[in-house]
């Protein structure tokens, strides 16, 4: 298996990727949000927004989160 592939099973139905990555084709600033949401197969405006409202009302503790991720993933 190469470096980049991730092996995908199948769970109740529904693809898990047990491995995260940046998502930096579709990305607005670092890939952060993109890479959640294709982790958990969720909706990536979902995850945008999240982080919008939790870096106003947490103090920006989730930007340091966010750039933590960012940094750290991939």
């Amino acid at each position: 298996m190469a470096k980049d592939d991730h092996i995908v099973h199948k769970s109740g139905g529904h693809s898990v990727q047990n491995k995260f990555r940046l998502d930096k084709q579709n990305a607005k600033l670092m890939g952060v949000s993109g890479g959640i949401a294709n982790y958990f197969g969720w909706d990536v405006n979902l995850i945008r927004i999240a982080f919008v409202l939790a870096a106003l009302f947490g103090v920006g503790t989730p930007v340091l989160i966010y750039l933590a991720i960012g940094l750290i993933a991939d």
